[in-house]
């Protein structure tokens, strides 16, 4: 544990271990994504009642979400550096998950693209303060490792919200599927607050701490190469995963004639399998080949992205449901490789206290584009798309969107030898 994590805390209440903390993130995180995510396995029933087009259903999954939660993100992350971390988190968890039960009510386009702004800026308190909380609590040579089981949150909360979505839409209807889940998150925000707490910081660091300057941090970032390739390395490959795992769905309903329930097995289990395995690969994987050469940090990520671009094509190309789910699991996997290793060497650019606003910042690049323009884009070219090829227009937007990896890949293998020289070593 790190010198920081291992300063007393009061004897009436000890503190909770490194392990612990870690497993109330990565139930918070899981809650992010399954409030986030479950918007797409309940696509097909929101479009049939509210009457909305692919473009529409994109910039519910996308801008909607995305843009105050990319925004929102960077002041949130400052105030919880200057403050309360564990708090910031709690008070995001019960806002995005009051925001998610709203989404039950919505009569309209303009009432659900509402309730999902609302989503996003719930959900923009949570995720960069969490990196910090785990920066504070394991060492440098744990972190990558600690961050990959963090963002393991997010192949088990999109499964579990395609799973539960699914089910709970099949067997009720969608608007009760977004109440539960809303209101499921609602109850653990008490028990995560009592367990995580923020580390007490030595006088000369928490005073270090309440001075820290925005601008400061944004301008030691900007003059960084491997801040940008990193940030839009991510933001390529997000634009991407983010888009195929929204339209998915879709995909197997119009394409491969599955229902409802169906869609959601061939969901859930392509994200568990294949998404816990490479989030967790991707981060040891860093740790052990990084402590040789920072260059690995993005090295790793781009070989995985390279290696998924022709068996994603494989998966969206054929017609058959087993040979399809036995494609996308590999890719899955590699598409993962990416977080452990760069959110970590994010964290790695910039003094400790500034972790937070560094991260928020990190995300706002990668949020706004990838999150933001990914699931709209893909949405949008299908549409304009169906001219020609009709039904199948979204197989091939898919396939078109698949360039994206190899950008993210090239950006990714650029910025190794820029970690090399701009890493900030721990005291």
């Amino acid at each position: 544990m790190s010198d920081t994590a291992a300063i007393a805390q009061p004897a009436s209440r000890p503190a909770a271990s490194p392990n612990l903390v870690l497993g109330m993130l990565l139930l918070v995180y899981i809650f992010n994504f399954v409030d986030r995510q479950i918007l797409s396995i309940l696509a097909a029933p929101i479009q049939a009642e509210l009457g909305l087009d692919d473009a529409e259903l994109g910039m519910l999954g996308g801008l909607a979400f995305a843009i105050l939660y990319s925004t929102l993100g960077v002041p949130l992350a400052w105030v919880a550096d200057r403050t309360s971390r564990s708090w910031v988190i709690t008070g995001s968890l019960v806002v995005w998950s009051l925001c998610t039960s709203a989404c039950a009510l919505a009569q309209g386009f303009w009432h659900i693209f509402l309730a999902r702004v609302g989503v996003g800026v719930g959900e923009a308190g949570g995720v960069a303060p969490s990196y910090a909380v785990i920066g504070d609590h394991f060492p440098s040579h744990r972190r990558a490792f600690a961050l990959s089981v963090y963002s393991l949150g997010i192949p088990l909360g999109s499964a579990m919200g395609v799973l539960a979505g699914g089910y709970v839409a099949q067997a009720v209807d969608w608007r009760t599927a977004f109440l539960v889940v809303g209101l499921a998150g609602i109850l653990i925000a008490p028990l995560f607050k009592l367990v995580v707490r923020d580390v007490p910081r030595p006088v000369g660091n928490a005073a270090e701490a309440s001075s820290i300057r925005f601008g400061d941090v944004a301008a030691t970032l900007a003059g960084k190469r491997a801040f940008w390739l990193l940030s839009f390395g991510a933001a390529s490959s997000s634009m991407l995963g983010y888009g195929l795992m929204f339209w998915l769905p879709s995909l197997l309903q119009r394409s491969f004639g599955l229902d409802l329930v169906h869609t959601s097995w061939f969901i859930g289990a392509v994200l568990l399998l294949g998404g816990c395995v490479g989030v967790l690969a991707g981060g040891i994987l860093a740790d052990r080949l990084g402590k040789g050469d920072r260059a690995w940090y993005g090295r790793v990520p781009a070989i995985a992205f390279v290696c998924a671009v022709p068996l994603f094509a494989g998966g969206i190309w054929t017609s058959s449901v087993p040979l399809a789910f036995l494609m996308f699991l590999v890719p899955q996997a590699l598409a993962y490789f990416w977080l452990g290793p760069v959110t970590s060497a994010v964290q790695h650019l910039v003094e400790p206290p500034a972790r937070a606003t560094a991260s928020a910042l990190f995300l706002l690049v990668n949020n706004l584009i990838g999150l933001g323009g990914g699931i709209y884009a893909l949405g949008a070219l299908s549409k304009a798309l169906a001219p020609v090829w009709g039904s199948e227009s979204l197989r091939y937007s898919m396939l078109f969107a698949l360039a994206l990896y190899l950008v993210a890949a090239a950006l990714m293998a650029l910025a190794g030898p820029a970690l090399r020289r701009e890493w900030v070593a721990e005291k």
